[in-house]
């Protein structure tokens, strides 16, 4: 199994990012896949889903009409675009394939139940 997080860096406030994650030595196809993120000091939460039937995506609050997850099966890759993202993006973001989510006051809450398939993650930094 391997998940390669790329796109990652350093951004100013206001910007936009793309990240990428192309997996391998698995099929994307069954899993609903997603983005979590782990900022300094703080534990690793989920921000982002989307389903492996009719490709419904999901998010965490903190990230809704800024951040969008699409996948692209045939490519074996799932992307986070990143807009207008300020300085609390400031993490290293990882995908993860087999996950789950159930919706709190509209919000997210999004959990892994395959604990090996995810990768080693994608740093953003960003500073003005």
């Amino acid at each position: 199994l391997q998940f390669v997080e790329s796109g990652g860096g350093s951004a100013q406030p206001g910007g936009s990012l793309r990240l990428s994650c192309v997996t391998s030595g698995f099929s994307l196809v069954p899993y609903p896949v997603g983005w979590f993120r782990q900022a300094p000091g703080k534990e690793l939460e989920g921000i982002a889903c989307i389903e492996n039937g009719d490709y419904s995506t999901y998010y965490q609050d903190s990230v809704k009409g800024r951040f969008t997850i699409s996948r692209d099966n045939a490519k074996n890759t799932v992307y986070l675009q990143m807009n207008s993202h300020e300085v609390e993006v400031t993490a290293i973001y990882y995908c993860a394939a087999g996950v789950e989510y159930r919706l709190v006051g509209g919000s997210a809450h999004i959990t892994r139940y395959k604990s090996d398939y995810w990768g080693r993650g994608a740093r953003i930094t960003v500073s003005s």
